[in-house]
């Protein structure tokens, strides 16, 4: 009846988007620190979403489906939203709208990249299996942002401002510089989730 997938295998990279959509209205309403939790949550099920696509029977098309619903996911989530959230903290700056530019950038070309790759793989399956990522995944976005913003408790706002431009400059670089590093398994897992958790008690205590 409708075009697209819609099993168990995609169900978390769309709750994941639905996060990202809800948070960036909240910063649009100025709502801050919720808009951070959505961002947060948005990453968590970025984490696990691929861990329960193959662990559900897929067929090719919907393999190929997933690859390309999760970059445009993570396009908006980790692409868009933290420009989103930053221009909704005031950070307008000429120099703010330059990183932007720069950082959306990056995450495009980085998630387009991983996609040609994943094409190239799914033809020659043997070829290239490595437990690393070259480069920084975008998803880090959702733990970095946090906790950069949960660092403005505990620093005077004038410094926090000039922080985030450089932040998103650096992230920015290192989507797209070619250096590895390990894929999380097992209890990397268990530590970011610990992480979130985290980041999310920081800022509902700020909120009180």
């Amino acid at each position: 009846m409708f075009i697209g997938v819609y099993n168990a295998s995609v169900a978390l990279t769309y709750l994941g988007l639905s996060f990202s959509v809800v948070g960036m209205v909240l910063a649009f309403l100025g709502f801050i620190p919720a808009s951070i939790m959505c961002l947060i949550l948005s990453g968590v099920c970025d984490m696990f979403d691929g861990t329960v696509a193959r662990a559900c029977k897929r067929t090719e098309r919907e393999k190929k489906f997933g690859v390309q619903i999760d970059s445009l996911v993570d396009t908006v989530s980790f692409g868009v939203f933290p420009v989103v959230l930053g221009i909704c903290m005031g950070f307008t700056s000429r120099l703010n709208i330059i990183v932007y530019v720069m950082y959306v950038l990056a995450a495009v070309i980085r998630l387009a990249y991983f996609n040609v790759l994943a094409e190239e793989k799914s033809r020659f399956p043997k070829k290239d299996k490595n437990s690393y990522y070259h480069g920084l995944p975008v998803t880090s976005i959702a733990i970095i942002l946090p906790f950069v913003y949960n660092l403005n408790i505990f620093m005077h706002p004038a410094v926090f401002v000039k922080a985030f431009p450089l932040v998103m400059f650096a992230v920015a670089i290192l989507f797209v510089l070619n250096f590895k590093i390990k894929k999380p398994t097992g209890i990397w897992f268990v530590i970011c989730s610990i992480l979130a958790v985290i980041e999310i008690a920081i800022i509902s205590v700020a909120m009180l």
